[in-house]
């Protein structure tokens, strides 16, 4: 698959944080889930990406174009959804419909429509009397109705009830079923990616430590359970996080496969992306 994004050796400074080296691709026909904990470079990285920003080092090439030197036309191709930024609350639908008309050459007034249909959304009502929830489905449906073929979605079904959140990734899922579009969507909603997600990116203090296919790294890692007296056991190489508890540990383990068969007489459960995430972070090695 082509990537429709290519980020190379990104580096940006701030007092006290800085993105060290970052890269990673979003094939076409893909969605990468980008996840870590707060303060940890998502939102510095994807603001990097829209150019609201300059990067100090590195290259970001959206669409087989340099940011720098095509932007306003890879902005036409791009929806956006950022989790801090809602429209002017004094708008109605039908007004921020009638303002990005202006803005993308490929709005689609009816497209939109049929957006605030499905997610019931009252279109002469203003935003100001949007709950949390309903201000998101109406940036999402701003962000899909020019016809982007990429989509940068920073925490979109946060505040959504399940049944509304499952309908938004249905369309997300949706929209990339070909090599011509693909998502790159922040998230601390890590269930959502089990479902939706192609690729994992996991950045912690600045620095990307995983960059994996979802399957592939939820088949990696195991979650190995045994007693006080057994962690001796277990050889610290194979470990890549451990929780203690009052009855025993919760050891993170690389490669269960091999490791089912390196220890049978220990249970190796299935881990999510949570768990992974927590004990990669918390685990007291």
């Amino acid at each position: 698959m082509t990537p429709l994004v290519e980020i190379n050796h990104l580096v940006k400074t701030y007092p006290g944080f800085q993105l060290k080296n970052v890269g990673f691709s979003i094939p076409g026909g893909s969605i990468v889930g980008f996840i870590g904990e707060n303060g940890s470079g998502k939102t510095t990285t994807i603001k990097l990406m829209l150019n609201l920003i300059h990067r100090e080092q590195g290259d970001i090439h959206i669409l087989g174009q340099d940011i720098d030197d095509a932007e306003v036309g890879i902005k036409e191709e791009i929806g956006v959804v950022l989790d801090d930024s809602f429209f002017y609350e004094g708008l109605t639908p039908q007004q921020i419909g009638r303002v990005l008309g202006k803005v993308y050459k490929n709005w689609d007034d009816a497209l939109f429509a049929s957006y605030l249909t499905k997610f019931q959304l009252p279109e002469k009502k203003s935003v100001k009397e949007y709950s949390k929830g309903m201000r998101m489905k109406l940036a999402i449906a701003a962000a899909m109705a020019h016809h982007p073929k990429l989509l940068i979605l920073d925490e979109p079904t946060s505040g959504l009830d399940p049944v509304v959140r499952n309908e938004i990734l249905d369309l997300f899922l949706d929209f990339i079923q070909d090599e011509e579009h693909a998502i790159l969507i922040s998230t601390h909603i890590t269930s959502d990616l089990e479902r939706i997600a192609d690729y994992i990116v996991f950045i912690h203090h600045g620095k990307i430590l995983l960059n994996q296919s979802k399957d592939e790294l939820l088949e990696y890692y195991g979650m190995l359970r045994c007693g006080l007296q057994d962690v001796d056991k277990i050889d610290q190489e194979d470990i890549a996080g451990v929780r203690k508890s009052g009855f025993g540990y919760e050891l993170l383990v690389k490669e269960k496969s091999r490791m089912i068969k390196k220890y049978p007489q220990f249970v190796i459960d299935k881990v999510d992306l949570e768990e992974i995430m927590v004990f990669l972070l918390k685990g007291e090695k």
